[in-house]
């Protein structure tokens, strides 16, 4: 199968090629031809199956197949959770618009918002947008969501998770009720399944995982350790086995900090990524990441969706998550495209429920070890670290996706609970 039988035309059939792609993932096959045929549809797809071209490339079509309106409104709105994956998503479609008359950009907040006002005034075809920024500049009168065509839900469960269920209802009353709308998801739950009951219209449902299962796809390890020892033993695992570019998960971002000066200390290049960290803060050790001159990036589950790191080698649960789906995000950084990938879990006393859970969910025993000189402690309760949030995201990581301003390459291209706080969450 090729991108041309799915319907795609010659300009994007170019642009795809030019990005090195010839072969669609599942998950394009089975969206691209209901999207072009303006159908809303429901999409189950985690990361790595190229999940974002399965919306870009036909909404693109779409929209190249008029003439641009006059001022260019917006006429296609895709909704990120965090920062990152909405600047991965314009990457993308910039990529694939590069032969079609359309505009593009992205706002999100923590940054200024001069440019992006400046941007929009011009006109754009295409905008990606965290929930926030949108919200603060159509409040100030800074953009009109009244042309909306297509609009599309990327990672909606994350953003349920994180508290936006709100802000999207809000939005969804800003957009035409005529329109075409496209939701993806990395899990069909019940609240996705009542998201899509109450703004889709008759969805074609898609789904698809990843090439490779998680077991299948990446080598994973759990070390039993007492929960003091984590540090040195994560520090010994990176230091005599040479591992560059790994990627440690912390349960709070508190934790990731003194993690990242835990192992600066230890003369290994580290960084923490979190949502208190600056925009900037969080581009300049991303890029570090990826250069090499950081070796360990430390970071909350905001890096488990959103964060461009293609082949990644290293993954390590640091604290293991209290949500199991979310032990699959996390490793599945690695392991992509047919790459080898190791996935190494720190696991403590209080962590074995989760353990438990996660082991459930895949459907596999882990592969277990103990090393001399960091055994657990034997005494050490299995009570889980706080009981009364099992199944729920700990409240100090649901939004560390985005903060928000005060006025607020494989084959193809490329859950949560929802809950409303009195808190606004932070974007």
């Amino acid at each position: 199968m090729s991108f041309k039988s799915l319907g795609l035309s010659e300009d994007l059939v170019k642009a795809v090629s030019a990005q090195g792609y010839d072969t669609p993932t599942p998950i394009q096959s089975k969206s691209i031809p209901p999207v072009l045929e303006g159908k809303d549809v429901l999409a189950s797809a985690q990361t790595g199956t190229g999940k974002t071209a399965g919306f870009t490339l036909p909404l693109l079509q779409l929209l190249s197949q008029t003439p641009p309106l006059r001022n260019r409104p917006i006429r296609a709105l895709i909704l990120t959770p965090t920062r990152e994956l909405a600047a991965q998503v314009h990457q993308n479609v910039k990529d694939y618009s590069r032969f079609v008359d359309l505009r593009s950009t992205v706002i999100f907040g923590g940054v200024n918002q001069k440019s992006q006002v400046s941007t929009l005034r011009n006109g754009v075809d295409v905008l990606i947008a965290t929930p926030g920024r949108l919200i603060d500049l159509n409040n100030q009168g800074l953009l009109s969501l009244s042309k909306v065509e297509i609009l599309v839900l990327d990672e909606a469960d994350r953003m349920l998770d994180m508290g936006f269920l709100r802000d999207i209802k809000k939005i969804m009353g800003l957009i035409p009720k005529k329109r075409q709308t496209l939701l993806f998801s990395a899990t069909f739950s019940k609240d996705i399944r009542r998201l899509s009951s109450e703004f889709l219209k008759d969805p074609v449902s898609v789904e698809s995982t990843p090439e490779n299962t998680t077991v299948e796809a990446i080598e994973q390890q759990v070390y039993r350790v007492a929960k003091e020892k984590k540090t040195d033993l994560l520090i010994k695992l990176i230091s005599e086995g040479n591992w560059e570019q790994v990627l440690v998960f912390s349960r709070t971002k508190h934790g990731a900090n003194k993690l990242a000066k835990k192992l600066e200390s230890a003369k290994i290049g580290a960084a923490a990524i979190h949502g208190n960290k600056s925009q900037g803060a969080r581009t300049k050790a991303l890029a570090g990441f990826k250069n090499g001159s950081v070796k360990v990036l430390v970071a909350t589950d905001i890096a488990s969706r959103g964060l461009d790191i293609p082949l990644l080698p290293y993954v390590v649960n640091f604290e293991l998550p209290n949500v199991s789906e979310d032990y699959v995000h996390r490793i599945g950084r690695t392991g992509r495209a047919g790459a080898s990938g190791l996935a190494v879990s720190l696991v403590s006393a209080d962590e074995t429920v989760f353990l438990r859970d996660i082991e459930k969910l895949i459907g596999d025993k882990i592969p277990m070890d103990i090393l001399e000189g960091f055994e657990p402690d034997p005494n050490a309760s299995t009570k889980p670290f706080n009981p009364q949030q099992r199944g729920r995201k700990p409240q100090s990581n649901s939004r560390s996706g985005n903060s928000r301003s005060s006025s607020q390459k494989s084959s193809g291209a490329r859950t949560g609970n929802s809950r409303q706080n009195s808190n606004k969450p932070r974007r």
